[in-house]
């Protein structure tokens, strides 16, 4: 795989821009965004040397970083529907709840046992209130198994 010289890329790209006519600048400028980094700055020249689009064409905003959540595990669950279930009920609860490993499990469920199960996430900040909420559903859940089982 070649690598492109940035220079000679300028150089290049200055000739292109250099050969076009006013309209076909002003076409090419109109979708700046579509451009490498170094064609927009070959174009930016051209168009100031030109006396067009003066002032107009602003640098393009750099696009936010994305937002990296530090995610920890609550629970892992060997069953799928219990995975999803207990996302579900964080949710109601208003937690962000994440699935790990899901997708796997869903496309082989012997996967399961190699992944360590799905693993049910929710932002660091979270933990103790997902955990209280998923242990006030156990305790509810075993309460009600408790009581349908007494004759």
């Amino acid at each position: 795989m070649t690598r492109i010289d940035p220079e000679q890329e300028r150089q290049r790209l200055a000739e292109v821009y250099a050969a076009q006519s006013d309209g076909e600048l002003e076409q090419v400028a109109s979708q700046m965004s579509d451009l490498t980094d170094i064609a927009s700055e070959a174009l930016r020249v051209e168009l100031a040397r030109r006396g067009l689009y003066a002032g107009q064409l602003q640098q393009p905003e750099p696009s936010p970083s994305p937002e990296f959540r530090d995610l920890v595990v609550v629970r892992s669950y060997w069953n799928l529907l219990d995975a999803e279930l207990a996302r579900g009920l964080l949710e109601a609860a208003g937690i962000d709840a994440f699935l790990f490993d899901d997708n796997m499990v869903r496309m082989d469920w012997f996967n399961a046992n190699a992944l360590g199960g799905v693993k049910l996430r929710v932002d660091a900040d979270n933990i103790e209130d997902a955990n209280r909420v998923l242990d006030e559903q156990a305790a509810d859940s075993a309460a009600s198994d408790e009581h349908d089982s007494t004759p």
